[in-house]
């Protein structure tokens, strides 16, 4: 592993950083030889903790007013700047449209949408005044394809890939480049939890499996990469960009 110079490396922060794909997306940066902050509502635990190393970790719950402000100013204070933001942090949701309470469908976007765009700005308003820096924000295969169920979820990261176009010609002349990530299935509690939820869960996954042309599900290294690659000098002339990490799913 890189050990990063800290007085010259960028600096990252991951949010929901500390589970899922968010640890492997950390680990990556810090490889790349990033400084790496993560935020989530409550510190890492387990091989999270190994995985992170020296990751400044700044709890909070991104739905929160000012948490966004106060999350990317604590990272500033920090280490004196913020390079990339990676909008890592969301919830599944699954449920018939009839039967959603109006309750539910407000978490989901308060968090899988609103809050990306909140700390979004907040990123922006530390990135200007250093010449700017890349945002790149996880989507999903779902943005772009219907299933049943999963139709909150699908229109809250529907919404996000949008706000990722516009938010990429508005900070253009900023120097910040905004792009995303949609990945696949991959085995992340994410995952776990919706196939815990299924009748049947291990059909669940043979039915999944079936539907995606490289016949396996993503794994968190591949979703990092494609992340790492964004966040990298590499991808200067890349804005308002979609990589699909899905296995061909949404190329059928």
């Amino acid at each position: 592993m890189t050990t990063p110079d800290h007085t010259s490396a960028r600096v990252a922060l991951v949010t929901g950083g500390t589970s899922g794909f968010g640890v492997e997306i950390a680990a990556r940066l810090r490889a790349d030889g990033m400084r790496v902050a993560v935020t989530g509502r409550r510190p890492p635990v387990g091989e999270a903790v190994e995985r992170l190393g020296d990751a400044l970790f700044v709890a909070g719950d991104l739905t929160e007013r000012g948490a966004p402000e106060r999350i990317v100013g604590e990272v500033v204070d920090a280490f004196g700047r913020l390079d990339v933001l990676v909008n890592n942090a969301g919830r599944r949701h699954a449920g018939l449209i009839v039967d959603n309470p109006v309750e539910e469908l407000v978490d989901v976007f308060a968090l899988n949408t609103i809050a990306a765009m909140a700390m979004t700005a907040a990123a922006a308003r530390a990135m200007i005044p250093t010449g700017g820096g890349a945002i790149i924000n996880m989507l999903s295969r779902l943005a772009s394809s219907g299933v049943p169920t999963l139709t909150t979820y699908t229109a809250s990261k529907g919404a996000l890939a949008a706000y990722t176009q516009g938010a990429a010609v508005e900070l253009a002349p900023h120097n910040i480049r905004v792009n995303a990530v949609a990945p696949g299935m991959a085995r992340t509690p994410l995952i776990e939890d919706w196939l815990a939820d299924q009748p049947n869960p291990d059909r669940a996954l043979a039915d999944t499996l079936r539907d995606i042309p490289l016949g396996r599900l993503a794994t968190p290294e591949d979703v990092a990469a494609a992340v790492a690659y964004l966040a990298s000098p590499e991808a200067a002339y890349v804005t308002g960009a979609s990589i699909a990490v899905d296995g061909g799913y949404t190329a059928r």
